[in-house]
């Protein structure tokens, strides 16, 4: 390769590795696997490691990719969180411990070998035996602050548990979401029609950032710990550390093993190798360190990893497989899905008969025909996902696969979502699978939870005629339930009962229960919170909606369409008449003071009593209102710990008190 063409290649890559990271860190929607994205990157560090005077100051190879998020406070790690080298084969592996060897004069050593967990990196600092601070691995210099959240995952203690640990120190871990619990948030989701978590990576990345600790609770994250720091620590070794920190009370590793030899290093990936399937949380590979802490400072580091250390990744499972046809599929909200119906596959320990081509987007750019042979993958994602074809087994004469242009339940000509690939049924209230799924969803635990009215008694309430719409369930008779197929007097009695129930739901499980568009669970408390009534939320403009806190334009316009929408004008008035709730309650409704009122108040850092939800409630309640950023309004910011420098630096330029946790509880009253 010559000069013109080795620049030309570097800035193909930089461009095309930046778009990558974007995708992955930004959006947390990555298009390529981890193997095809470091493949990129070490063509990348060979051609400027080969042509020097190309290399750019700002080029992918000179920073490590970041999960910072605005929302948090930054903070800089003491020591760097480096990344490890990755290698794909198990000759890497073995390259890797001869140069050990190597550099070490032949000397003595042994190997950590640990399971590499797929989850989001988080650094832990205990002071006198008590967790203070957590932070995520950022871009390896600095981190998010996310200790509110990471105190509500229960396997990471608050308190160490009587022992030798030293006065101060870090343990490094991964946050993990574990399979059993991913699978019903992603069904959960499904349910509501959100879009799916594409593994538990990314669920415990998106889960660790969000801003209600409560909602992270909830998600019942968990934790293994892998690496502990510190200037005193117990032992001289990584084995025996981490051993100590078991004894502590930490969720360490019981699958890490002390190897000996190159041959006992071999032996472990191959055992691993189909072993990790059998796990309760996701792992992508595994990661071999040396155990001494004197030879691991000998072999030094690179500018971006530790000699002492390398990763293994597996490569992701893949099967080839016919297509036998493609199903498209009505969800509650309409949307459209097309469905890739397959010959059964075994993969990654399960049978795959079918996966989502989400939409008509993903169909043309895969360019699939009728009886292809696809490749699908898991990977570490539990969702199977078609990723190509073999075109050399493609029919002659196959005709591609063209997305529908009618309802395929209704028959009514869909119509595209504005600005997205999705296309829609727009036959809200008279398309079979959009009103069952609206029946099933008023119905569930989390809305109006009227027990006994699930997916099949949706379904069969529909067919007989019975509910036609969600107001119809406060119709029903006992008589009327009793018709149904398999339906005895007891069943009919405890729909009944859980219908009355329903009628004392709160407010914003009510405005979640009705299948707004875009109206989540989290959106329905913040719009119940500011409108107090659904006659006033009805009354509201475009404008007044959208200036309600996390309520963006497209989600106000989905509020006022539905709202003006004849028929959901009778079913809300159907429901009223029938004694649902709504309004909020008027311990809920009345203001709790006026200290704060006509004060604008940021909030900054790390809180002990409350979390950061709690305390904007405070000031909501208390007449004032919350501000995302530092300006010449700003009455004045309420600072917990760990407040960012630049915000302190914002607030004496602009002459803005800062006011402490416990000076705010005084001036409200608590």
């Amino acid at each position: 390769m010559d000069s013109q063409e080795a620049k030309r290649r570097i800035d193909e890559l930089c461009a095309e590795i930046n778009a990558h990271n974007h995708k992955y860190y930004v959006e947390n929607a990555p298009d390529i696997s981890d193997k095809e994205f470091d493949l990129l990157m070490k063509e990348l560090e060979r051609l400027e490691a080969e042509f020097p005077e190309f290399q750019d100051p700002l080029s992918p190879t000179q920073r490590v990719g970041s999960d910072l998020t605005k929302e948090f406070t930054h903070i800089v790690h003491e020591r760097p969180m480096l990344s490890l080298s990755n290698s794909y084969s198990v000759s890497d592996v073995d390259d890797w411990f001869e140069r050990v060897k190597k550099s070490l004069g032949n000397e003595t050593f042994k190997v950590v070998g640990e399971l590499k967990f797929d989850g989001t990196s988080i650094a832990i600092t205990y002071r006198n035996g008590r967790l203070i601070r957590a932070v995520t691995r950022g871009d390896g210099t600095q981190g998010d602050d996310v200790t509110a959240n990471v105190k509500t995952i229960r396997s990471i203690p608050l308190k160490l548990q009587p022992g030798d640990w030293p006065d101060e120190f870090e343990i490094r871990g991964e946050i993990l979401m574990p399979w059993e619990v991913f699978e019903k948030l992603n069904a959960e989701r499904a349910f509501n029609e959100e879009p799916l978590f594409a593994n538990p990576r990314n669920a415990a990345s998106g889960t660790l950032k969000m801003q209600d600790p409560k909602i992270v609770a909830s998600r019942h994250l968990d934790a293994r710990f892998y690496y502990l720091l510190a200037d005193d620590l117990p032992c001289d070794n990584h084995f025996d550390n981490m051993e100590k920190a078991r004894q502590w009370g930490f969720k360490v590793s019981k699958e890490m093993k002390l190897l000996h030899s190159l041959e006992e290093v071999d032996q472990f990936i191959s055992y691993w190798d189909t072993e990790r399937k059998r796990l309760p949380v996701a792992t992508d590979g595994l990661v071999f360190k040396v155990n001494s802490l004197r030879q691991q400072l000998n072999l030094g580091f690179t500018a971006k990893s530790p000699r002492w250390a390398i990763a293994f990744k597996f490569n992701p499972e893949r099967a080839l497989t016919k297509l036998r046809f493609v199903s498209f599929e009505t969800g509650r909200m309409g949307i459209v899905t097309p469905v890739a119906n397959l010959e059964p596959v075994l993969l990654s320990g399960t049978i795959v008969k079918r996966a989502s081509l989400h939409n008509d987007d993903i169909i043309k750019e895969l360019d699939i025909h009728e009886g292809d042979m696809l490749y699908v993958e898991k990977g570490g994602e539990i969702i199977p996902k078609i990723t190509g074809i073999e075109l050399s087994q493609r029919e002659e004469g196959s005709l591609p696969i063209k997305f529908v242009t009618n309802c395929p339940v209704c028959g009514t000509p869909l119509v595209r979502v504005v600005g997205e690939a999705a296309w829609s049924c727009p036959n809200h209230n008279g398309c079979r699978p959009q009103i069952t799924g609206k029946i099933e969803h008023f119905a569930a635990r989390r809305m109006m939870n009227i027990d006994g009215i699930g997916e099949e008694t949706s379904e069969m309430l529909y067919d007989a005629g019975l509910v036609r719409n969600i107001a119809d369930i406060y119709d029903l008779k006992e008589d009327d339930l009793l018709k149904l197929d398999r339906m005895g007097a007891k069943g009919a009695r405890r729909i009944l009962k859980g219908i009355e129930d329903s009628k004392n739901v709160p407010f914003e499980r009510v405005v979640y229960a009705l299948s707004i568009p875009n109206v989540g669970e989290t959106t329905a408390k913040r719009l119940a919170s500011s409108v107090q009534t659904m006659e006033r939320m009805r009354a509201m403009s475009d404008a007044e909606l959208t200036a309600i806190p996390d309520i963006g334009p497209v989600i106000a316009q989905c509020i006022y369409i539905y709202l003006h929408d004849e028929a959901n004008i009778a079913i809300i008035e159907r429901l009223a008449a029938a004694g649902v709730t709504m309004s909020l309650s008027e311990e809920k409704m009345q203001p709790k003071g006026n200290s704060l009122e006509g004060k604008t108040i940021v909030i900054s850092g790390t809180f002990a009593h409350h979390s950061r939800e709690e305390y904007k409630e405070m000031i909501e309640r208390e007449g004032g209102k919350n501000s995302g950023s530092i300006s010449k309004k700003t009455t004045f910011v309420l600072a917990g710990e760990n407040m960012g420098p630049s915000k302190r630096i914002k607030c004496e330029e602009l002459n803005i008190p800062l006011v402490s946790e416990d000076e705010f509880l005084q001036m409200v009253g608590k």
